[in-house]
Parts: structure tokens; sequence; C-alpha cells
């Protein structure tokens, strides 16, 4: 893992009229790092993650990702980030292989390397005999475990997903949590939200806790634990801190 931020944020806000959803967020998250943030519903964390993908406008503060600013450069962020929503929209009329092949022809992915990293994702995720399923057709968990191969086949070095597990069963988790570490040894960089704190514990290398739209605490998940309570864990930490 590296120490070089991958991600720089400083002083980021985003006002929706007179509501501040995210106020003066600075922070750094280097190369190969799972970074997982975390707050209760409402405190701002779908929001900087779109603010971070460029969905949103900021009312203030810089975005760095890859080196590349932003504001400036926002071409040449999409093409090094993969972003995966909580509620993913995809188009029904595609059959789940074409789903994929269509997102790699967006991020100009070769077409042999496509249909190679294809063929290891549908194997990875179980969903070789749905290939020809019409996207409408398939179950919530499918179209979920679908959004994670179409988004892995380009190989982004920077993540974005926004409650990764929603939807998905004990198997599909497990899955996509050993993948998610093994991304990140790679040299990927992930951020995530999660309301599972358990899971944010045994999968987050840093966490940060945003409560009314600013950053209350981030740390080691042990460190965390350790600085907020006695002898207790994340969510022991993470209920003290939002509860003030």
């Amino acid at each position: 893992m590296g120490t070089t931020p991958v991600i720089e944020v400083r002083q980021l806000s985003k006002n929706f009229g007179a509501f501040a959803a995210v106020r003066d967020l600075s922070l750094d998250i280097p190369r190969g790092q799972v970074f997982c943030f975390l707050g209760p519903n409402g405190a701002g964390k779908t929001t900087t993650i779109k603010l971070l993908c460029g969905l949103l406008k900021p009312s203030g503060g810089t975005i760095r990702i890859g080196g590349f600013d932003l504001h400036a450069e926002s071409a040449r962020i999409k093409q090094i980030t993969g972003y995966i929503p909580d509620q993913p929209y995809l188009y029904e009329r595609l059959t789940a292989e074409e789903y994929c092949e269509f997102s790699a022809d967006l991020y100009q992915t070769p077409r042999p390397l496509a249909r190679e990293r294809l063929e290891h994702y549908f194997t990875l995720f179980g969903l070789n005999e749905y290939r020809a399923v019409l996207v409408k057709d398939l179950s919530h968990g499918l179209r979920q475990r679908l959004v994670y191969a179409s988004t892995f086949i380009h190989e982004p070095q920077v993540l974005f997903v926004d409650e990764p597990f929603i939807g998905l069963d004990p198997y599909s988790i497990r899955s996509i949590r050993t993948l998610l570490r093994e991304k990140a040894a790679a040299g990927m960089t992930i951020f995530l939200t999660t309301h599972i704190l358990a899971l944010a514990e045994d999968l987050a290398d840093r966490a940060g806790i945003i409560h009314h739209g600013q950053l209350i605490a981030c740390g080691t998940p042990a460190d965390l634990a350790q600085l907020h309570t006695d002898q207790g864990n994340l969510e022991d930490a993470f209920m003290k801190l939002t509860s003030l």
C-alpha cells in the first residue's frame, strides 16, 4: 500500500439551499487502501460519493483523483474510476452479456481483453447461466452481481461503492468482500459506504465517520475503537460518536 494520496479532498462542501449536506470535508486516501465512510442516514455519505464521482457540483472546495483535478479534468478521472451506486440503473433491454460488452466499450477496453475479463467475472459471480437473459428479468441480487462484473471489466484504479452489500446473499457478500481486499492489495483504491459495521471493521484499512455533514472521526477501525470506547469495537465507537 502506498502513502501518496490517490483521493485528495480539501474543504469540500455541498449546500442544497440553506441545508449543508457536506461541510468542510478534507481527506486523503492513498493507493491500495479500503476506506469505509460511515454515518447515520442523512449524514452526507451518498452526497459525498456523488461529489467525488462528479455527479454533483460542489458548493466549495477541491477534489483531486489520481492527480487530476475533478473540475478541470473530469474526463480523465472517469477513465480511471468506477462507481457502483446503491440503486444502479441498468439498460433493461440488453442481455447480461450485452450489458457488460456495452460497459467495456464505453471505457474503450480492447475487445479481446474485455472478453477475457467478462469470462472471469461471469464465472466469479455465477452469471454464466444468465448470459442471454434480459436485464429486466434478473433478480435484484443478480443485477447487483452484474453491476460488479461490468464495473471490474475496465479495471478502475479507483472504485466508489455506495452500500456494496444491499440485496446480496451471504455467498455473494463473501465473494465481493474477498474480491475488494484482493483488488486493494493489487493497488486499487476503494472508497465505500456501508451500514454493516461488522463488515466495515473487517474490511477497512481506515474508516471515517460523518455526522450532520461533518467528518467527526477518522482512523483505523482499531484506533477508532480504542480512542472512543472502553474495550469496545467499531460499532460501539460509531454509536457513541453519532449519538452526540
